[in-house]
């Protein structure tokens, strides 16, 4: 069992406040060119309507995924796991964006008969309609998985990554990204480094050494060299490895996400997930913190409320923590 350090809990937090904000910096530029290195992206109306500073569908669907964390429930747990998809179902009614591949699966299941074994067949059944799976929706929403698994195995957490992603998104390649990246992020958390290769162990050891040039080849490069495709899991993780990778700030991170183009939104919210994991919730700016808001009717504070609570439902940090 361990005990957080306040600077700990201050990366913890910042890797949900960080993808937030950078879900919502980027919406406006979703499906828009590349950015000039001289622009500096700001927030304003979503392509899809979303108000100045409102998180769109990256953060919508983490949101239950951290309340579970919250609630203290484990994401082993089938009867959590159906809890989540009956919230992303409930929530895909009235959302203003729901990405494609996430939008058919949700329409073959029913409310109040959601089970795991439903989801993760409909999952499996729509992939071999289409003979792919590999949309980047599951990525986007992965970073609160890792805060259930700071004091667990890595082993578990690459389980439990893979289990979550796969309740929309069968393919291998949507496993292996969001465990590769819930297990970054836990890194980053425990010491501050993100160290994306020292991860690779504990995906399947016949996929290793393809994830190991993927990440290779996005290192030291700029999101906007990958924003083609940047909607197929594999690209986005690529581009969002380059905008954290060359950082020197999370502001830095987030904008160079943005700056890439194509799917912006997405593209900020993984990097945000890291870079936030990176420099901590500190790191985000006071004026972010004070127009970010989404669903289901969150504030900034709110988000960090949740994280406390999944961090103090797993003991590692009192429950009378004031915060970061």
């Amino acid at each position: 069992m361990i005990s957080l350090t306040s600077v700990q809990v201050d990366r913890a937090v910042g890797s949900v406040l960080a993808s937030a904000a950078g879900d919502a910096l980027g919406s406006q530029y979703e499906f828009g060119p590349s950015l000039a290195d001289d622009v500096v992206p700001e927030f304003g109306i979503g392509y899809f309507g979303h108000g100045v500073g409102e998180w769109t569908d990256d953060t919508s669907m983490a949101m239950p995924i951290l309340h579970q964390l919250a609630e203290g429930h484990r994401l082993e747990d089938p009867v959590a796991l159906a809890a989540i998809v009956e919230d992303w179902l409930q929530w895909s009614h009235t959302s203003r964006d729901v990405g494609a591949q996430t939008r058919a699966l949700l329409g073959r299941l029913v409310v109040g008969a959601i089970t795991e074994e439903s989801a993760r067949a409909a999952s499996e059944s729509l992939h071999a309609q289409h003979g792919k799976s590999g949309g980047n929706g599951s990525l986007m929403r992965t970073g609160p998985v890792a805060l259930g698994y700071l004091d667990r195995s890595p082993a578990e957490l690459a389980a439990a990554a893979g289990r979550v992603a796969k309740l929309t998104h069968w393919e291998d390649d949507n496993a292996d990204a969001c465990a590769l990246w819930c297990l970054a992020i836990r890194h980053a958390i425990l010491t501050g480094e993100v160290d994306v290769r020292a991860q690779l162990e504990w995906i399947p050891a016949q996929r290793r050494e393809r994830w190991l040039h993927l990440i290779d080849d996005a290192e030291g490069r700029h999101p906007r060299d990958l924003s083609q495709d940047n909607g197929w899991v594999v690209r986005a993780f690529q581009a969002a490895l380059a905008a954290v990778s060359g950082s020197t700030s999370l502001a830095d991170a987030l904008e160079r996400a943005v700056r890439g183009g194509n799917d912006t939104d997405t593209i900020a919210a993984i990097a945000g997930s890291l870079a936030g994991a990176r420099y901590g919730a500190s790191a985000v700016p006071a004026e972010w913190r004070g127009v970010l808001h989404g669903w289901p009717d969150l504030r900034a504070t709110d988000l960090e409320r949740l994280t406390l609570s999944a961090l103090a439902t797993e003991n590692l940090i009192s429950t009378n923590h004031e915060g970061p």
